[in-house]
């Protein structure tokens, strides 16, 4: 069996990490010789994953054809699916990802609820949505980690560079951010992990730390994990969808956006359930079951951001860290870190919030990933 993936970051070395369990060939593509998958993958090949003819000659002979990052090739994976290979995420799937207008129409149409919105083609046309403001301005394809967006309102001037066309999303007052990972098997079997509460870092507009199971109360996690699988069955296809919701300060639920592929907010399953995101999407390329999604414990994952500056990534605190019980570190691999890129995590995992947050504090206080001197 053998899986071309798409993509050579974190997620797919994560994802290499459980399927050397298995003996099971993963080879990559992504344009940069050093990208964390490099050492991992059974195979690594240099190559653009956007470009159709690159995808094409690299996954001819694949049995699978998997994803690590949105910005692939459909056209790619669509003519793939033409020859007989298995894609997952599908490529209609992941035409609609790709496209955040697109997604919004998606939801609209199977009533899942989402935040009111436009779709205009340039800035200029914002003044004609007055009832939507003030607004988020979202590119419609290319963004990421909070690239590609900004806030307007009446008057707000866009940046020239800031080109549409463009999502222009009504600004909810959202009480709690959650994501729920729903998984779709070969079979049509869905489940969804616990979800999740996603606190964000304000200046860099990441998650800085996740708590798992969100507390946000039993109706609300089953309401929001119910809304997942409706997500997930919408699309009808096998693997991962990450759904990421709004908890409204009226305590309604809003689908923000949604990734089919492993996700950041799933980290937490690696050491705190059964059976982990990345076990699941294995399953999704073999035809599997699905895997357990019931948590150990309490759980929580401090990201662990670059700061001070760029060059070669020294991880402070490691025996501060290492001395709680229940905490597992994990570095990305990347060769250079940067104020603002993602390093790794730290996951922590315990039997009651209490120790949750106190590990979390004593994490925070010590582990961070610095240039070396």
């Amino acid at each position: 069996m053998r899986i071309a993936l798409l993509g050579g970051g974190q997620l797919g070395r994560m994802f290499i990490e459980n399927a050397l369990r298995y003996n099971v060939r993963v080879d990559v593509l992504d344009p940069d010789p050093q990208c964390p998958c490099a050492n991992l993958a059974t195979s690594f090949t240099s190559g653009q994953y956007n470009d159709t003819n690159t995808v094409l000659r690299f996954a001819s002979d694949a049995d699978v054809v998997g994803i690590e990052i949105e910005h692939v090739s459909t056209q790619a994976l669509e003519e793939l699916e033409r020859l007989g290979k298995k894609v997952v995420p599908s490529a209609a799937v992941l035409r609609t990802i790709q496209d955040k207008g697109l997604q919004k129409e998606f939801y609209v149409r199977h009533g899942i609820p989402t935040a009111p919105f436009a779709l205009p083609n340039d800035a200029s046309a914002i003044s004609g949505h007055t009832e939507l403001l003030p607004s988020f301005l979202k590119t419609r394809t290319g963004g990421y980690d909070g690239k590609g967006v900004m806030a307007v309102d009446m008057g707000t001037v866009v940046p020239r560079h800031f080109q549409g066309p463009f999502l222009l999303e009504k600004a909810i007052a959202v009480h709690k951010e959650l994501a729920v990972i729903a998984v779709r098997g070969t079979d049509g079997t869905t489940a969804a992990y616990e979800p999740v509460e996603m606190v964000f870092d304000p200046a860099l507009n990441l998650v800085d730390t996740l708590l798992a199971p969100a507390r946000c109360g039993v109706s609300i996690s089953l309401q929001a994990k119910q809304l997942a699988m409706r997500v997930a069955e919408a699309f009808g296809a096998p693997g991962i969808y990450a759904v990421e919701m709004f908890l409204t300060q009226e305590g309604e639920l809003l689908v923000n956006e949604t990734a089919p592929r492993a996700h950041n907010s799933g980290h937490v399953t690696i050491e705190a359930c059964a059976s982990s995101q990345y076990d699941q999407l294995l399953r999704a390329y073999m035809g599997w079951p699905v895997g357990d999604v019931r948590m150990h414990g309490e759980a929580a994952m401090v990201n662990l951001v670059g700061n001070g500056g760029t060059g070669v990534p020294v991880l402070a605190g490691v025996l501060e860290t290492l001395r709680e019980p229940g905490t597992f570190i994990h570095l990305y691999g990347k060769h250079e870190t940067r104020t603002g890129r993602k390093m790794g995590h730290v996951t922590v995992v315990a039997s009651t919030q209490d120790e949750v947050d106190r590990t979390v504090a004593t994490v925070k206080a010590h582990a961070k990933v610095m240039p070396a001197v």
